[in-house]
């Protein structure tokens, strides 16, 4: 017996969420690298503009973990996922289908490929798909592994960071 209803399949590709960063500025960047370095130093090519501007940099780039949507975001979309926190089932809610009938889950992993690195004034929107699904037998029965990726890409249209996520459910 599979958890994968022909629902679900059908869903693969769409999109959960999306969003639009406010510009990225020098005092952003410069306070994210404060906060990820400390208690060290952050490197200079994160703080001062003289050490970024050398040739290799081109000037101040974010840490690669930087995260744009941190604090707010200028616009962001998603459906009401219409369940609880930790609701195993919220993102096909989110989605309107029916979720599987599992009641636990947990986290299966994170992957990140970076692009090109974010910059003062860059907006960086971020597009969060439903991957795939697949399935596996555990000790607790069937397991439901589920994939998703977001995509972030800048003003130009150049990828910054794609990351995956998967999501364990039985």
């Amino acid at each position: 017996m599979s958890h994968i209803s022909g629902e679900m399949l059908a869903a693969v590709g769409r999109t959960l969420s999306r969003r639009v960063s406010f510009p990225v500025s020098e005092s952003d960047i410069r306070r994210w690298a404060l906060a990820v370095y400390y208690a060290d130093a952050p490197p200079e090519r994160f703080i001062e503009a003289e050490t970024a501007a050398k040739p290799r940099h081109g000037g101040i780039t974010a840490p690669e973990d930087f995260n744009p949507f941190a604090w707010l975001a200028a616009l962001q979309s998603a459906a009401p996922s219409g369940g609880k926190e930790n609701d195993p089932g919220s993102l096909e809610r989110m989605l309107g289908i029916t979720p599987p009938p599992l009641e636990f889950q947990l986290n299966g992993g994170l992957e990140a490929d970076y692009g090109v690195p974010m910059r003062p004034g860059d907006v960086i929107t971020s597009e969060n798909r439903l991957m795939s699904y697949a399935e596996r037998p555990g000790r607790l029965g069937l397991m439901l592994f589920t994939v998703t990726e977001d995509t972030w890409t800048n003003q130009d249209g150049k990828l910054v960071k794609r990351s995956r996520t998967t999501l364990i459910r039985y």
